[in-house]
């Protein structure tokens, strides 16, 4: 069992990018791991370039990535951490696979249309295309399972599609087709101050996100400022429905503490906020300060950082000549 998954090097990672990815990416790599598997685990640096970002703030951005998913409990020893940009495979196997894949199923990929919106035209042919580069990602190690959300199974299909064709044109049984590895624990993380909306680092309130780099001070204050109702907790979780701010808090209590929403919902049944946002308060400083203090040490030597990735790319090179070798041959690109 081999399971390779990228993340895109975004700045001032918050609590919902901790939850919603990084936590689960730590919880993947010992479940894995302990059942013999082996885990890959990628910036996605290429697909940063798919909308225009300055140099210098993606070069930092993938550095304190790295930092973050280390500071975390990914282990560079025992899972493979590298960027894409290290393993030139990653994009020459893209290119073999874009003529393999078909304009049809790309004009299918709905993430296209919402990222472009109405200026379709003037999108990227990067932005259009990095499906066929997510493809490549999982393919070119032969991955048996891609963890996905919602709004990425109909890449992981199109993955598949892509290696079916490849293994029928050519005749070779070269591609694995991986399957999906859906968590049913990433929790959907809202804004401190509208629970209808995600907790964003765009939105313009500093009180509304959680940054991994705040104080323990900013952190506790942000959770006791928190936006909620007056009503006490009820006794079940399907009672908090309505509730969004309420839902919200007892979601991030629960992903923080790795129970379920109906455990804690039972434990402050009839308590106020008064009580519970102190506690998830503590529970949050407890949590992310061990996080913010490693990533800070972390970044004080990119360096060391850069030495990490080299690393990583090592062995994830090792991996993926063979196969691209393999696929430039089955298409008589190579004797």
């Amino acid at each position: 069992m081999r399971v390779v998954s990228g993340i895109k090097p975004t700045g001032n990672l918050h609590l919902g990018n901790y939850l919603g990815a990084v936590k689960q990416w730590v919880a993947m790599q010992d479940q894995i791991q302990s059942q013999g598997g082996e885990t890959m685990y990628f910036i996605a640096d290429l697909h940063g370039l798919t909308e225009w970002i300055p140099p210098a703030e993606l070069r930092a951005n993938t550095i304190e990535m790295t930092a973050t998913l280390v500071a975390a409990g990914i282990d560079p020893e025992r899972s493979i951490l590298f960027n894409q940009t290290r393993v030139p495979q990653h994009s020459e196997l893209s290119w073999l696979l874009n003529n393999v894949a078909r304009v049809g199923w790309l004009n299918r990929m709905t993430q296209f249309k919402d990222k472009a919106g109405k200026n379709r035209e003037g999108a990227s042919v990067g932005l259009y295309d990095y499906p066929v580069l997510m493809a490549a990602d999982v393919l070119l190690y032969n991955a048996t399972h891609v963890p996905v959300g919602e709004d990425q199974k109909q890449h992981l299909e199109l993955a598949r599609d892509i290696a079916t064709k490849f293994n029928a044109d050519y005749e070779t049984e070269l591609f694995t087709l991986p399957a999906p590895l859906v968590s049913q624990a990433a929790p959907r993380i809202m804004s401190l101050r509208d629970a209808g909306a995600k907790m964003s680092k765009s939105n313009p309130s500093e009180q509304s996100v959680v940054k991994l780099i705040d104080t323990d001070e900013v952190i506790a204050d942000k959770f006791r400022r928190a936006k909620t109702d007056p009503d006490l907790l009820p006794e079940t979780w399907e009672e908090l429905e309505g509730r969004a701010e309420a839902r919200n808090l007892v979601t991030i209590f629960a992903a923080l503490a790795d129970r379920t929403t109906a455990d804690v919902v039972a434990e402050y049944a009839g308590k106020g906020f008064g009580q519970f946002k102190p506690a998830l308060a503590d529970l949050a400083v407890a949590t992310l300060g061990p996080i913010r203090d490693e990533m800070t040490r972390l970044l004080a030597d990119p360096g060391a950082i850069d030495a990490i990735l080299e690393r990583g790319a090592d062995r994830a090179r090792d991996l993926a000549a063979p196969q691209l070798r393999a696929a430039q041959q089955a298409m008589g690109l190579l004797a």
